[in-house]
């Protein structure tokens, strides 16, 4: 089998189908399993599974056990050369799965592959590449220090577009050997939720492997959704970050200190902003129906946005490809329009504003 494709779900189930009817079209010609492992969602998430997509394995976990746990449970029962572990709040393109087998094949030495990830508006996720996170890199983000010469945080050393070496890549889309999972032991389940991308990907450097950011093929991810940005969710990536320098950075106990003191720091930043009131997506007044007139005529529609001050975007997945979908985000991402995806086959639109939104779930009558 070529490749097993991992889910960890939880409480996404609109997502989720999404995710699915995105790596189904992607499977094309290809030997894919889909594994999805549901951590106890309250949703109807796993009775969508087994009524609509019997051919997708499940996983049903009786409490919620976290992501590293989960997606080992998952690679344990997978059959395929190559895993991916995938986020359910993503929608990858038609062809995203030959294009990364193929990049991959021709890699000797390779560890973990990670993709060209935008947000619900079509902007590009700077985490999609990233450094090592050391002491001195970490410290830079913190504080905002940022220049060519210390954004390793990012791996500025490559632009967006520009496909190459990376250290760390982003656990929403990681592409990997089963064999090179299976040798550093997979996930370290001392992590329930964030840091253990992180730690996989430096754990696989450290067994002498490479990884690359692979920029040629663009995958929807609506950051958070699957993860809500809230106080709990941010106390877990607190845990994460005191593991990953207790683990890898241990140094001595003034720089243990001094970092301990960062990672405290960055945690009461972060609290206080969680704490304030957040406005939620915004409520569409005008609405423009991408049909088959329209999907490859940029210019009509940025001059229909702006004649007819449109908000709203629709893209019907039945008529128009996730490709094409994921084209039009980017090409439109500075229109300041929401785009909004019907997936093939159902009553319901997903759309965001942007990376710090949740992605919102519209439901429609069927005629």
């Amino acid at each position: 089998m070529d490749l097993s494709v991992i889910i960890v779900n939880y409480n996404v189930q609109y997502f989720l189908e999404q995710c699915i009817l995105s790596v189904q079209a992607a499977s094309k010609n290809l030997q894919t399993e889909i594994i999805v492992i549901d951590n106890n969602s309250t949703d109807t998430s796993c009775q969508l599974i087994l009524e609509k997509y019997p051919e997708v394995i499940l996983i049903q976990n009786k409490e919620n056990v976290g992501f590293s746990k989960a997606n080992n449970q998952g690679v344990k029962i997978a059959k395929g050369e190559y895993i991916l572990i995938l986020n359910p709040d993503t929608v990858v393109a038609e062809d995203t799965f030959t294009q990364i087998l193929a990049y991959a094949k021709s890699k000797q030495n390779l560890g973990v592959l990670g993709v060209k990830l935008i947000d619900g508006s079509g902007k590009f996720l700077p985490e999609s590449k990233r450094g090592i996170p050391t002491p001195q890199v970490s410290f830079n983000k913190l504080f905002g220090i940022s220049s060519k010469r210390t954004g390793k945080y990012y791996a500025t050393h490559l632009n967006e577009n520009e496909t190459g070496v990376v250290d760390i890549l982003v656990g929403a889309f990681m592409l990997v050997k089963r064999s090179v999972y299976n040798e550093v032991n997979g996930f370290d389940e001392a992590y329930f939720m964030y840091g253990e991308d992180i730690d996989l990907s430096y754990k696989i450097l450290n067994k002498g492997y490479q990884n690359y950011y692979y920029a040629n093929s663009q995958v929807v991810h609506y950051k958070g959704e699957s993860t809500k940005k809230d106080i709990k969710n941010l106390k877990y990536f607190h845990e994460a970050m005191k593991i990953f320098y207790k683990k890898h950075f241990k140094l001595n106990r003034i720089y243990d200190f001094i970092m301990s003191f960062g990672i405290e720091l960055w945690f009461l930043l972060k609290y206080f902003k969680f704490s304030q009131p957040k406005n939620g997506l915004k409520d569409s007044f005008n609405i423009l129906n991408i049909d088959k007139n329209l999907i490859d005529d940029f210019e009509q529609i940025k001059t229909l946005i702006r004649k007819k001050a449109i908000d709203t975007l629709i893209f019907d997945n039945a008529i128009i490809s996730n490709k094409k979908i994921i084209t039009h985000f980017q090409e439109l991402k500075d229109e300041n329009v929401i785009f909004k995806i019907q997936p093939k086959n159902t009553n319901f639109l997903i759309g965001s504003i942007n990376a710090s939104n949740m992605g919102k779930v519209d439901f429609f009558e069927n005629n």
